[in-house]
């Protein structure tokens, strides 16, 4: 935080707060703390933050009022920077809230905030008037993000406008002493939403609401459930006809399905909880934490070593709980659609029943999904709990122009740029499916509707047939475009504030980004600033039999790297027999004749071909990265040896070639070496390559910093011994924090 101060001490000042101050109960804190210091004057909302007009008392002067200010501040408030200047003295008699003050908006607002412990409190005391209500909330937690329409954060910019406060609420919220107040979403049984109970075909209502819903639960009936940004499919994880079906609806036969508990002890029966893990479960964000099984449950995860565990972030959810200890607690959409926060969105093709409010939801959002690795945080995908939090950029980089970023065409986001800040939208999906696409779109408008940004730039990737730069080039606007692998390492700059100027080593591995030359890059070395990159290293590339098909069938890829590694005598590899033989010939023709088989240095498609080789991935995959995390999932962390690899290195850019390491494992594999064994050796030999590679940029370049970026560093295993072995040879190492490695990243 950044505090500018008057050179002299005046009667009266105008102070400026700018950050998330809006919708975490921050006037009233100011309220109480010019109470307090005996002050007088006002505080209100403005488009920029919140302003106060101080007239300090006998009691204290300016800096102790700052002072407080900083330490005393909301748990939920960040304050970004606080301005002061001399104002006139107006000799007023006491302190108030003033109302918000229209104009140009750029104002942080809140992420979605769990149920607090006070609210959870009042709703299991039937001495209180919100027993049972499960749109309890205040101004510690509550919905904030996905029911907002526009800015200054007040009632009447937000879904909750269609409810009038009876005398009660009002109360609460005029009182500057109550932790109600201003509390946009405050509501009661009187006044405020409400639940309905439906049967899914007919739309028939039914009676006993959350209580009924959870006898269906019991009877193994498949729910849909209306939360803060959008549905649930809900059902009881121990009950097998229940999940056959819902993995029926949801066309997902082994994707891994998320659990809500009613605790950490529930959790416990079946993880394993850390000192880090139980944080993040714990905190306001309430995410989806990936942990380590202790006991399987069976049909949740298959074939993975982790399930993902949240608690209960709504009244609503608590409720439900009550008398359940795990419910499976997934997206109600479609296969590869967006997360439904209508009925009118086909929730009733999906469920037996639906249990829904009439609090509407303006912004859609998932849940964030995250692990833990080395005690700090590794998202899968960002979302409800962590969006919209703003990203501070170097001063040097900062410009007058808005930008509008559109990120890549899989797991996308976008972000806005105003005023110094990037803001990063929720997790988007696939561009590819029209229905993600139009929620990529309403994304868009709702962003710079909230933040008042008129975009000057446009930013896409580099591919000339994503959707992304598509809209990019439709815009009329200046359109920029750059390399995917350069973004991912442009991201993580960006978050660890790199100064201007300095250069690092991207490692940066994924599936597929397009190259500058036209072919698939994936396995990269970036040595990288903020204006250029150089292309310094790259895995030695194979062909790509049947395009994007290889993606999807990893013996694809096994055939690939076994041509690569021993020519047109293939070994006999226990694996293969299970792919027809006359398919496996077409493709080595394909391969040989270069018909439909593109280069590519995909580090994503080393992992398939080494993961079907081992026995451990299907012939077909059913969602992006499965071979990979079941060879993650096999490999024991303490195993240290590895596996031969070649750094050839005549001229830039150097190619790292993986020859030996498909002859050693294919040796392994005839002499029965067990699956396990191989990923363990084949993790330490990446991360040995990653380590190998840097030590040569330094002795040439002068590096001493790498940042490790991409969908591949999504592998605890991986991460771990990489940043191990950099560690060693006395590298900084730099990784996305508070963002997805993967290409959520890229806007």
């Amino acid at each position: 935080m950044t505090e500018k101060k008057p050179k002299s001490k005046p009667g009266a000042v105008l102070i400026t707060a700018f950050g998330v101050v809006q919708g975490v109960g921050f006037r009233p804190f100011i309220f109480r703390l010019a109470q307090k210091f005996g002050c007088r004057g006002w505080v209100k909302n403005i488009g920029y933050g919140v302003q106060i007009h101080l007239e300090p008392g006998k009691k204290t002067g300016l800096r102790l009022f700052l002072r407080a200010l900083r330490e005393e501040k909301p748990p939920l408030a960040m304050i970004e920077e606080v301005k002061v200047r001399p104002a006139s003295f107006r000799g007023y008699k006491d302190f108030r809230i003033r109302k918000s003050k229209e104009g140009e908006s750029f104002v942080f607002i809140s992420p979605d905030i769990s149920t607090c412990p006070n609210c959870r409190q009042e709703i299991m005391d039937r001495r209180e008037r919100r027993f049972h209500y499960p749109f309890t909330n205040c101004t510690d937690c509550g919905p904030r993000y996905t029911i907002v329409r526009s800015l200054p954060y007040d009632r009447a910019k937000t879904t909750m406008s269609w409810f009038r406060m009876c005398d009660a609420c009002r109360s609460e919220y005029e009182n500057p002493l109550d932790r109600r107040y201003h509390a946009q979403p405050i509501a009661c049984p009187a006044c405020g939403p409400s639940i309905t109970l439906k049967e899914a075909r007919t739309g028939k209502k039914i009676r006993g609401g959350i209580s009924e819903a959870v006898s269906f639960i019991k009877k193994g009936k498949i729910l849909a459930v209306k939360g803060l940004g959008g549905f649930h499919l809900v059902c009881d994880p121990h009950n097998e006809k229940a999940l056959r079906r819902l993995r029926r609806v949801k066309q997902r036969d082994r994707k891994p399905l998320a659990l809500m508990a009613r605790d950490l002890a529930t959790i416990r029966k079946f993880a394993h909880i850390g000192v880090a893990q139980r944080r993040e479960l714990l905190s306001a964000s309430r995410p989806i934490v990936l942990l380590r099984k202790k006991r399987d449950i069976p049909g949740i995860a298959p074939y993975l070593d982790e399930i993902g565990f949240m608690l209960p972030y709504t009244p609503l959810h608590h409720l439900l709980l009550e008398d359940l200890d795990l419910i499976v607690a997934t997206s109600s959409n479609k296969k590869d659609a967006p997360i439904a926060k209508d009925e009118k969105e086909g929730v009733d093709k999906l469920c037996d029943y639906i249990l829904t409010h009439n609090r509407p939801i303006q912004t859609r959002a998932d849940d964030s999904v995250l692990k833990v690795e080395a005690g700090r945080t590794l998202f899968l995908r960002r979302a409800r709990g962590f969006v919209p939090y703003p990203q501070r950029v170097p001063p040097d980089l900062e410009t007058p122009q808005h930008i509008l970023a559109l990120g890549g065409e899989l797991k996308d986001t976008i972000s806005v740029y105003k005023n110094g800040y990037v803001v990063t939208s929720q997790f988007l999906g696939d561009l590819d499916e029209y229905e993600n696409y139009r929620y990529f779109e309403e994304t868009i408008s709702h962003l710079q509707q909230l933040f008042d940004v008129r975009p000057e730039v446009i930013v896409s990737d580099l591919h000339p047939n994503f959707h992304t730069t598509r809209y990019g080039q439709e815009s009329g606007l200046p359109h920029l475009q750059v390399q995917h692998h350069f973004a991912h390492v442009l991201a993580v700059l960006l978050e660890h504030q790199v100064p201007w100027g300095k250069k690092v080593l991207g490692v940066s591995w994924d599936g597929y980004g397009y190259g500058e030359d036209g072919s698939a890059w994936g396995g990269e070395f970036l040595l990288a600033d903020y204006l250029s990159f150089t292309r310094v290293a790259h895995f030695k590339q194979v062909p790509l039999p049947g395009g994007d098909l290889a993606a999807k069938q990893p013996w694809r890829m096994a055939l690939a790297y076994l041509r690569d590694s021993f020519g047109r005598s293939l070994p006999k590899i226990k694996a293969l027999e299970r792919i027809d033989k006359k398919k496996r010939n077409l493709v080595l023709k394909m391969m040989e004749a270069g018909l439909n088989a593109p280069l590519s240095s995909s580090c994503g498609r080393l992992f398939d071909a080494v993961s079907f080789l081992t026995g451990l991935a299907p012939s077909e995959v059913e969602f992006e990265a499965e071979a990979p995390m079941r060879l993650e999932a096999a490999s024991p962390e303490k195993i240290r040896g590895s596996y031969g690899f070649a750094l050839l290195d005549n001229d830039i850019p150097w190619r790292v070639s993986f020859t030996q390491t498909i002859e050693e494992i294919t040796r392994d594999i005839k002499n029965g070496i067990s699956a396990p064994l191989i990923s363990a050796k084949f993790h330490n030999t990446l991360a040995r390559a990653v380590a190998s590679v840097a030590k040569k940029a330094k002795i040439q370049f002068g590096i001493n910093t790498i940042a490790l970026v991409g969908g591949v560093f999504l592998n605890r295993r991986l991460l771990s011994s990489a940043t191990a072995f950099l560690g060693r040879e006395g590298f900084e190492v730099l990784r996305p924090l508070k963002y997805s490695p993967n290409d959520e990243s890229i806007s």
